[in-house]
């Protein structure tokens, strides 16, 4: 049968720049192993499938793979599939909120009116120190010098990030990683992959995402890996509990540009926001 789907690039308003996501609209009937058999075709970072809800409290099931694994939660194919579920029909916003179902629970997205930003609420975080010996690792396998005090922790948003800051925005872009020895750590401790950002004066940050073993050896724009940098800032002081926002630029190391904000609201709830433009339409014949 003919299945719908839309590429949709992520935390911009640009054609061809943010994050692509490939959103198939019209999933019933795929199996998990045809899933993970079109998310390698597609070979994006994430490819995305959507479904009926399960529950009354959502509006739509998600289901979201890399080219190697199922993801429970991520941030750049949750909010380019909501853009793609709201151009196609397949569900209208009530009041500007749309809610998603996932592996890691319910995810709820907002829709501005104004501009067509969408934003999602972040899965709580749940931050735990890296043992000695994966910092260690971590730190050879991307060898760029860590800001004064900085350490590498495990971010669990959904998806469990390593994230820790480096010193300059200068020595963060012109880092290169180790291949080999990045998807042995990320495996040997449980990590989807490693966030790493860098502040600039004027109070925004650049961040670069990679999760190696998951096949994917930089993510061109990360909500999640974003929304995990966001926690573990708040985790150090950096950012009060509540009622912060700051922009974040990532992408530029692999010939894109994105755009994400982040915010927390008076409940101190993490929000990651951007704007999500539909780049191809067609359809699979399967």
């Amino acid at each position: 049968m003919a299945r719908r789907y839309l590429v949709v690039d992520a935390f911009s308003a640009r054609p061809l720049m943010g994050n692509p996501v490939a959103v198939i609209l019209d999933a019933e009937g795929l199996g998990s192993e045809q899933m993970q058999a079109i998310a390698r075709w597609t070979n994006l970072s994430e490819t995305t499938f959507v479904l009926p809800a399960t529950t009354p409290d959502a509006d739509y099931r998600l289901r979201i793979f890399t080219p190697a694994s199922e993801l429970a939660f991520a941030g750049h194919p949750t909010l380019g599939s909501a853009r793609a579920v709201i151009d196609s029909g397949w569900k209208a916003p009530l009041d500007g909120k749309l809610v998603q179902e996932c592996k890691a629970g319910l995810i709820d997205i907002s829709l501005d009116a104004e501009d067509g930003q969408l934003t999602l609420q972040l899965p709580a975080a749940r931050i735990t120190p890296l043992p000695d010996t994966a910092v260690q690792a971590l730190s050879r396998a991307y060898g760029a010098p860590l800001a004064a005090d900085a350490a590498f922790a495990a971010v669990d948003v959904g998806i469990v990030w390593g994230v820790a800051e480096i010193e300059s925005v200068d020595a963060l872009l012109a880092m290169r990683h180790d291949l080999n020895l990045a998807a042995e750590v990320e495996r040997q401790n449980d990590l989807t992959g490693v966030s790493l950002f860098a502040r600039y004066d004027d109070g925004s940050i650049e961040v670069r995402s990679f999760a190696v073993s998951d096949g994917v050896p930089e993510d061109p724009v990360c909500g999640s890996g974003n929304g995990a940098v966001a926690a573990y800032r708040r985790h150090l002081g950096q950012l009060p509990h509540r009622d912060w926002s700051y922009l974040s630029r990532q992408g530029r190391c692999v010939g894109r540009d994105g755009t994400v904000h982040l915010s927390a609201d008076s409940d101190g709830h993490i929000r990651v926001g951007g704007q999500c433009v539909i780049t191809a339409r067609g359809q699979l014949e399967l």
